[in-house]
C-alpha cells in the first residue's frame, strides 16, 4: 500500500470537489518518507509521532499545512499564515490539481526541510497568554466569581487562549458578554472550546 491507510483513503473518496489534489499532494507527502495518518479528521502526516504536515480542504481552495512553516525557508514567498492568531503554522494553497503537479519538486523541498526541522528539535517561541488582550466582559466575570478565575487559571495556555480570542471576536460587548456567559460552566468544568 506505500504507507498509505484506508482512512485518507475514505477520507479522498468523500471530498468530490478535490480528489484529484489531495491525492497528488498525498503522494507527493509519502514520496518523502513521512507516516500517514488520521488526525483532526484530516490526513496528518508524521515523523517519529511528531507533526510535520496536514492535507485539507476549503470551499475555494485545498492545502498542505506545516506545522512549524514559520521556522521554515521560504524564498519564493509561498506560504501563508491563516490568519494573525495562528504563531506556528503555514499553509500552501492550491486550487487545481495543475499547481500541484507543477510545484512538485518545490513541495518535495519544503517538506524536506520541514523534517529537518523536526529532526534538528527546532521549535517556536510562543506568545505567552499574558500577551493576549484580555476582554473586559471576561475580566468582569473573573472577578465576579471566584471559582471561575480559579478554573481559568487551572486550564492549560492553549485553553487560555484559545477562550481569549473566541471572547474578544465580536465587535459589541453584549456578544461579547453572552460569549464568556454561555461558556462559564465549560470553563469550570475544566474544559476547552473543542473538548467535547
Amino acid at each position: 500500500m506505500n504507507g498509505r491507510t484506508p482512512q485518507v483513503d475514505g477520507y479522498i473518496r468523500k471530498n468530490k470537489q478535490w480528489q484529484d489534489e489531495l491525492e497528488r499532494l498525498r503522494t507527493i507527502v509519502l514520496d518523502c518518507g513521512l507516516t500517514e495518518e488520521v488526525k483532526w479528521k484530516h490526513p496528518c502526516y508524521t515523523l517519529d509521532g511528531r507533526n510535520i504536515v496536514l492535507i485539507h480542504e476549503f470551499k475555494e481552495y485545498c492545502a498542505l499545512l506545516f506545522f512549524k512553516g514559520a521556522l521554515l525557508n521560504d524564498p519564493i514567498g509561498i506560504l501563508i499564515q491563516q490568519t494573525e492568531n495562528v504563531q506556528a503554522g503555514r499553509q500552501i494553497r492550491f486550487t487545481n490539481v495543475d499547481e500541484i503537479v507543477e510545484m512538485e519538486h518545490i513541495l518535495k523541498g519544503y517538506i524536506n526541510e520541514a523534517i529537518e526541522v523536526e529532526k534538528a528539535g527546532l521549535s517556536m517561541k510562543f506568545k505567552e497568554t499574558t500577551d493576549f488582550p484580555m476582554p473586559q466582559e471576561l475580566q468582569t466575570k473573573l472577578d465576579e466569581i471566584p471559582a471561575l478565575k480559579t478554573a481559568f487559571e487551572r486550564l492549560t495556555p492553549g485553553r487560555q487562549r484559545a477562550y481569549l480570542l473566541h471572547f474578544s471576536q465580536p465587535k459589541q460587548s453584549k456578544t461579547r458578554t453572552a460569549r464568556v456567559e454561555k461558556w462559564m460552566q465549560p470553563i469550570l468544568d475544566g474544559k476547552g472550546l473543542n473538548d467535547r
